[in-house]
């Protein structure tokens, strides 16, 4: 990690804050699939994206999925703040989805910077509304939009993340989506009949321009 990385990653931040993270900060490195936060887990610091894609998830009692957001390069887990400020136990589950890197801020340091530096504060003010935007995002979509349009818009942001050929089973995106595997798959065979995407073997290549 250096300075021009952090720079281009969170512009927003006052050039002071940028040592303070290199010098408070703890990088980890996280494999595709690695849980980054369980339910019941003590937050004790904040996580920041330096690069990779992390789903943010809820589990029922029986195992069952549903889907929060993603947090892509640049983006903060505000619920990872919340939890920090107010010491309390994590109620989501948060796993990478691709290899990952994430920065670590110390509750303390998070703490300080609220008050010493106004573009932290403001960034942090920032996280909140975006991921609460994004919640309410995915569940206006499971309330007011029909499953193809919801599927047609998933791939799409998939596919402006991680690249026209998507490594995931249609199980993966039923879990998203808070679907099931059949109504999707019948769903992305529509869609490859309309020749907007190829279905491999657990992969999916977008071709609709």
């Amino acid at each position: 990690m250096d300075k021009n990385n952090l720079r281009h990653l969170f512009p927003t931040l006052e050039e002071p804050l940028f040592a303070e993270m290199m010098k408070h900060g703890t990088i980890k490195e996280v494999k595709a699939g690695e849980t980054l936060l369980k339910v019941g887990q003590t937050i004790r610091s904040t996580m920041l994206i330096l690069d990779g894609l992390v789903k943010l998830y809820r589990e029922d009692d029986e195992g069952k999925e549903f889907f929060i957001y993603h947090l892509d390069a640049g983006q903060a887990c505000s619920l990872s703040m919340i939890c920090a400020v107010k010491h309390e136990t994590s109620e989501v589950l948060a796993k990478a989805l691709t290899d990952a890197t994430v920065l670590a801020i110390p509750l303390e340091f998070m703490d300080q910077w609220m008050s010493k530096y106004k573009s932290w504060y403001q960034f942090v003010i920032t996280s909140y509304r975006e991921r609460f935007e994004e919640t309410l995002r995915t569940i206006d979509a499971i309330a007011f939009s029909n499953m193809d349009e919801r599927l047609e818009d998933y791939i799409k942001k998939q596919v402006a993340r991680l690249g026209n050929n998507l490594k995931m089973t249609h199980q993966d995106i039923a879990t998203d989506l808070n679907s099931s595997r059949e109504v999707i798959s019948r769903l992305l065979k529509k869609m490859e009949a309309k020749n907007w995407l190829i279905i491999h073997r657990n992969s999916i290549e977008w071709t609709k321009m």
